[in-house]
């Protein structure tokens, strides 16, 4: 977000006049405008949720809790928030700078908070999807600069840092492994997504759009899957990223796309176009009957809530 937050200014007429802002809240469904796609598959975007004023309604991230519920992080509202598959709201709470969203092995659903500027001091919280009034419980405070999150089948947690060097691994207990911190040598850091025992991650400070792959188990060994703007002139400013059909998709936060990579070639393609300022996307998870192989979400720094329908 701090990036980010000077960066808007180079990408954000161009993203806004994509498709207008957009006040009224609309009913889920509601077409988006049509998207376009060079994969060769066909994707529909309609709004699930509309925002308010762009920038001032900022939905940085989501995550399913797989138990019918969509969560999602209003960064400058500074709540959490709750969707049932038919738009409805189901609650949420108030939470400092809300980022990055995850799901723990363990069922909880995990936080960052402090991402916003103006809340300086962050960390992470959990708490329980399931229960009737969440409350956050603080997991370890006192981290700055921090956006994206990601947490293994153990439990440990990675926060991406978009104005530093290296991913933040946090162990089960709260405590730093700075050992792999200082090995995952990455300036810039935004999305993360874990697939299998590799940590994808987006760069949102290299201008040719890079995506990096970085081995749970050996993080020194990070590679380079993917540079998706060779021209630094048309940098994409990357934001979260998620894995879908065996590939990756990230979103492209100044050029409105979702971009779809093979992982194992860095060949890529534009999934969908006409984005507001896509923050963040993950595959629909239990959640109303949509196939995740199908069925995306998108939510933006427009303060929409996007669903992505792809043949």
């Amino acid at each position: 977000m701090r990036m980010r937050s000077t960066l808007v200014e180079a990408g954000l007429l161009a993203a806004l006049t994509a498709g207008g802002t957009g006040a009224a809240e609309a009913a889920p469904g509601t077409p988006a405008g049509t998207a376009s796609s060079s994969c060769g598959q066909r994707a529909r975007v309609e709004v699930f949720r509309e925002g308010g004023v762009p920038l001032l309604d900022w939905r940085e991230n989501l995550e399913f809790d797989g138990r019918g519920t969509l969560w999602v992080s209003n960064l400058t509202k500074h709540r959490v928030e709750g969707y049932a598959p038919d738009g409805t709201s189901r609650g949420g709470f108030r939470l400092a700078g809300p980022g990055g969203i995850r799901r723990g092995p363990d069922g909880m659903m995990y936080v960052n908070y402090g991402v916003n500027p103006l809340t300086p001091r962050g960390g992470v919280v959990r708490f329980d999807p399931a229960a009737a009034e969440p409350r956050p419980q603080r997991v370890v405070d006192g981290i700055s600069g921090i956006n994206g999150l990601a947490v293994d089948s153990a439990g440990n947690l990675y926060l991406s840092r978009e104005l530093s060097t290296g991913i933040l691994k946090i162990r089960p207990d709260g405590t730093r492994d700075e050992a792999w911190t200082k090995a995952a040598s990455i300036f810039g850091s935004n999305g993360l997504d874990i697939v299998g025992d590799q940590l994808y991650v987006s760069v949102l400070t290299d201008p040719t759009s890079r995506i990096v792959r970085v081995p749970l188990d050996d993080p020194g060994r990070y590679t380079t899957v993917a540079r998706l703007t060779p021209n630094p002139l048309r940098d994409k400013f990357l934001d979260d990223l998620t894995h879908f059909r065996g590939d990756l998709v990230v979103a492209g936060f100044r050029s409105g796309e979702l971009i779809r990579v093979d992982p194992a070639t860095g060949r890529s393609c534009v999934l969908a176009t006409g984005l507001r300022m896509p923050t963040s996307v993950r595959a629909a998870q239990g959640f109303g009957g949509l196939d995740p192989a199908h069925h995306l979400f998108v939510v933006e720094a427009s303060g929409r809530i996007v669903r992505v329908t792809v043949d």
